[in-house]
């Protein structure tokens, strides 16, 4: 029998993996087999917990073990190239929060089906995302997405550049970055 490797995620630094951590060892997952990280499920591009996880992490009989399947993975092509992966390698996938085990046929059938709604669902939210902003900015000047206000002044940039201050004297002055200085300086000119 293999060893159960655990594997959570949260999106943002500011979240935190103690209750999925906490889930995982009380399945069985020991601290040495459980991989951690906080970025996007978006896609697999700098999830480095996650590359390791398959790459070297995992050994045929193992069990992949995480809380939800959105954790894995938010879209299904990268769900199932996951489950293919774990696959190939002769390794199972259980998720403690759905009846997920790729050990049974019907744990790969729900598998398959709640990766493509979740998905759907969030492709419907951009979706619904986008069309209030398109229906917000038709709203002309009335709309309520103006960009946020210049927090730098120009004039005082232009007023202390004619006083014969190089660009990193007006950046320390003002406390803003000297590129900023000089991009007014440039639409100034």
């Amino acid at each position: 029998m293999g060893e159960l490797i655990g594997y959570a995620r949260v999106s943002s630094r500011g979240q935190s993996l103690d209750v999925q951590e906490d889930a995982l060892r009380m399945a069985g997952v020991s601290p040495e087999h459980l991989y951690s990280e906080k970025v996007s499920g978006r896609s697999r591009d700098g999830r480095a917990a996650l590359a390791e996880l398959l790459g070297r992490g995992v050994r045929k009989g193992d069990t992949v073990v995480c809380t939800r399947l959105d954790r894995l993975a938010r879209s299904t092509r990268d769900l199932l190239d996951i489950a293919k992966t774990l696959e190939d390698k002769g390794v199972h996938l259980r998720v403690l929060e759905q009846p997920i085990d790729t050990n049974t046929a019907a744990g790969k059938l729900f598998f398959t089906m709640l990766g493509a709604f979740g998905e759907f669902e969030a492709t419907i939210r951009a979706e619904r995302q986008r069309e209030g902003i398109d229906a917000a900015l038709a709203k002309g000047p009335e709309s309520p997405f103006k960009g946020r206000p210049a927090s730098i002044d120009a004039e005082k940039i232009v007023a202390l550049r004619a006083q014969g201050k190089n660009p990193t004297s007006i950046a320390k002055a003002l406390g803003v970055a000297r590129s900023s200085v000089y991009r007014y300086l440039h639409d100034a000119d």
